[in-house]
Order: structure tokens, then sequence, then C-alpha cells
């Protein structure tokens, strides 16, 4: 019961996550084309409004297909990035002492690490580009990199501190 309770709770705080991103964009007038909650095929889905809502077929991940981003300011991007971020924390503190508290918790601290793809990494990559003034391919993969072996690093400190 306790492994249907964490994939029940996995996939409530994921959708908890993407809601913030979708939140986020519509303040901003950014159009949010879907909602997805996996990868891969879709096996099923549903349109609300302008918003498609769909399962698929892959069990990891979630994500939120935003339209026009990066026409946007950087503080509206940014805001748009974190706000998933935001609603997970939020969700964490409502339901602190919980298997759902805490797992909205670390879904929020995961995706603050600058690894690839994750919203922490997008607004590292966001950052840089607006300090540089322009994209750099090479500054960004040192990024890359580096927020992956920084990340790899908390990991094992968080390893050998609890264990």
């Amino acid at each position: 019961m306790l492994i249907i309770s964490g994939i029940a709770c996995c996939a409530l705080a994921m959708l908890v996550h993407e809601f913030g991103h979708l939140v986020a964009a519509r303040n901003s007038q950014v159009k949010v084309s879907e909602l997805g909650l996996g990868l891969g095929p879709k096996l099923f889905s549903f349109t609300i409004g302008t918003i498609v809502f769909s399962l698929r077929a892959i069990p990891l991940g979630s994500f939120v297909r935003l339209d026009g981003l990066p026409q946007r300011s950087l503080r509206e991007q940014l805001n748009v990035h974190l706000g998933g971020i935001a609603f997970n924390l939020v969700a964490g503190v409502l339901f602190y002492g919980t298997l759902f508290g805490w797992i909205n918790l670390l879904i929020a601290a995961g995706n603050l690490l600058p690894l690839y793809q994750h919203d922490g990494w997008k607004c590292g990559v966001l950052l840089m580009r607006a300090l540089l003034r322009r994209q750099s391919q090479r500054v960004e993969w040192a990024f890359t990199f580096s927020g992956g072996f920084v990340s790899l690093l908390l990991a094992v400190m968080l390893v050998r501190l609890l264990g």
C-alpha cells in the first residue's frame, strides 16, 4: 500500500509543480498548449479551454508546453521557471510531515539544482545570457557540466551525512 501511495503522491506532486508553471505563465500572458504527466507517446488526453492535458506512456517526469516564453522579459521567464518550485514549496509546507509534503519538498530541491533541463539550470542559463548579453555555447556547456558535477557532489555529501 505504501508503494501505491508513493506513486500517487509523486504523480500529484508533479502535477502541482507543472500547475505552478502554468499559473505563472498565465500571469505573464505566455500561452500554454499542453500539460503532460509522463513522457513518450500519449495514452490519454483531454482538453480544457486551450490546454491539452495528457497522460504519457513513460511514467518519468512531467512538462508544460510553453509557446512564446523566449520572447518575454528576463523577469517573466524566471517567474515562469520558478513557479513550479514555488508551488512545490507551498505544498511541502502545507503538508509538512506527510509523504506528499516530503515529495513536494524533494521535487522543489531537485529542480533548484543546475541539472540539464531542470528549472535551476534554465534559470542559470537565462541569467548567464543576460550577464553576457549574448548566447555562448561554450559557457552554457561549462555551466551544464559544472552544474551536474556540483549536483553530484551535493548528492554524495547528503548520502554521507544521512548514512
